[in-house]
């Protein structure tokens, strides 16, 4: 009966090694996870927000939230030329929901408000994500 104890014991200490183990690789995992930005602070998605991302360090995966007054902006995920040139290239996604959620990839990602004027006026960013 002894020997059937010590058995126990062991099987309860490798348990106990192994929940260990899971736990400090979960922590891992989470300390990992996507950081989620509201573009523009608090003042939200709005005129002169191009400097916003500066400082900080983007990940792929991070969330991008988007708040704004959907009557009057809206934000489109272009590539580097509709940045640089403010318009719409063809194929460009556009959102329109006030409270737009995006998950950067990898590179370069790069959103405009293609309202008339607004992009040129300083609405729009350029972020790197790691």
């Amino acid at each position: 009966m002894a020997t059937k104890g010590r058995g126990s014991a062991a099987a309860m200490a490798a348990t106990l090694c192994l929940f260990m183990l899971l736990a400090a690789l979960h922590f891992e995992v989470a300390s990992a996870a996507a950081t989620t930005y509201t573009v523009g602070g608090s003042a939200g998605w709005t005129f002169n927000v191009s400097a916003w991302p500066t400082g900080k360090r983007f990940k792929a995966g991070d969330v991008l939230v988007f708040k704004y007054n959907p009557s009057i902006h809206n934000v489109v995920a272009v590539n580097k030329a509709g940045h640089s040139g403010c318009n719409t290239p063809r194929g460009s996604r556009v959102f329109s929901s006030g409270a737009d959620r995006i998950k950067l990839v990898k590179g370069q990602n790069y959103f405009i408000c293609n309202f008339v004027g607004h992009c040129q006026a300083g609405m729009k960013i350029a972020i790197t994500a790691l």
